[in-house]
């Protein structure tokens, strides 16, 4: 798993959303365990205590789960993994029809053009 950071939002932010990336691409199948906070923090380059929020957010979240002294691990619940891919989706589709309503372009024009360039 790479990480890459801008200064656009706080870590902690990027970290949830590339480790919930992560999880409804199939990079980390249901039931994967993930490595340890520490571990993680070295390959992100970042405090520990960001790691541990953005987990502890995921596992708000449901998509994680902790098993006491084994770590925490991608949730088992597939029906949860794919609305939150849905979720991801609609998010990414709204951003996108927002920046191209933002340089002029018609509901009509977003429609013809991506059926021009799918």
């Amino acid at each position: 798993m790479e990480f890459e950071f801008d200064n656009e939002r706080p870590i902690y932010m990027q970290l949830v959303q590339r480790i919930r990336i992560g999880i409804v691409s199939g990079e980390l199948p249901p039931g994967s365990r993930l490595p340890s906070v520490r571990e993680l923090a070295v390959r992100a380059k970042v405090n520990p205590n960001t790691v541990q929020r953005a987990l502890g957010e995921l596992e708000e979240d449901g998509l994680l789960f902790t098993e006491r002294t084994n770590g925490k691990f991608v949730t088992l619940d597939e029906t949860h993994i794919r609305c939150e891919k849905e979720k991801l989706a609609r998010e990414s589709l709204e951003r996108l029809r927002r920046e191209l309503k933002g340089i002029g372009m018609t509901d009509e024009e977003i429609r013809q053009f991506w059926e021009e360039n799918r």
